[in-house]
C-alpha cells in the first residue's frame, strides 16, 4: 500500500464510468418497466418510447460534440494563422542576418 503518492489518471476512467452508469440506468429502467403492473402491450410501448428518447438524446450529444470539435479546429486554425503572421517578420529578420 502506498502512502502519500498518488498516480495521475489519464482520464479514460471517466468515460468508462459514464458508460457503465448509462448501461446501469438503462437496465434498471427496463427491469422496472418489466416488473411494473402494466399490460405487456403498454410495457412494450413504454420501452420503445424510452429507446427512441435515448437515441434522440445520444444523437443530440453527438451533434453537439461534432459542433464543438469543428469550433475547436477552426479556433486552432485561426490561432495558427495568427501565430504564423506574427512570426513571419521575425523569420525575415533572421534570414537577413
Amino acid at each position: 500500500m502506498r502512502f502519500g503518492k498518488y498516480e495521475k489518471s489519464d482520464g479514460s476512467n471517466v468515460g468508462t464510468a459514464i458508460t457503465f452508469l448509462l448501461i446501469g440506468l438503462g437496465v434498471g429502467a427496463a427491469a422496472g418497466m418489466l416488473l411494473a403492473p402494466k399490460a405487456g402491450k403498454q410495457i412494450r410501448k413504454d420501452l420503445r418510447r424510452s429507446y427512441d428518447d435515448a437515441l434522440d438524446t445520444i444523437s443530440d450529444w453527438t451533434d453537439e460534440a461534432k459542433e464543438r470539435f469543428e469550433e475547436a479546429i477552426e479556433k486552432g486554425a485561426d490561432f495558427t494563422e495568427e501565430l504564423r503572421a506574427k512570426a513571419e517578420p521575425l523569420g525575415q529578420i533572421l534570414k537577413r542576418s
